[in-house]
């Protein structure tokens, strides 16, 4: 009985922590790329930019690798 107890203790507290999906900072979010909020200069003064948030700028070129730009 105690063990069962725990478990659904466990599952209550797991079932808790659910995901709503939102995003913590909104310049995470693609819809809000490339507005002024999350562009330099305004957001550094929060460290919200979105490049910042996520590692990489979504706003980078790049390129798509094919079976051309392979050499032969």
């Amino acid at each position: 009985m105690k063990r069962f107890s725990l478990v659904l203790v466990s599952l209550l507290a797991l079932a808790s922590c659910g995901y709503d999906g939102k995003y913590r900072y909104p310049c995470q979010d693609p819809e809000n790329w490339g507005k002024t909020e999350c562009e330099p200069p305004e957001c550094k003064v929060d460290g919200a930019c979105t490049e910042t948030l996520l590692g990489w700028d979504p706003n980078a070129v790049t390129e798509t690798i094919t079976e051309e730009t392979i050499a032969p």
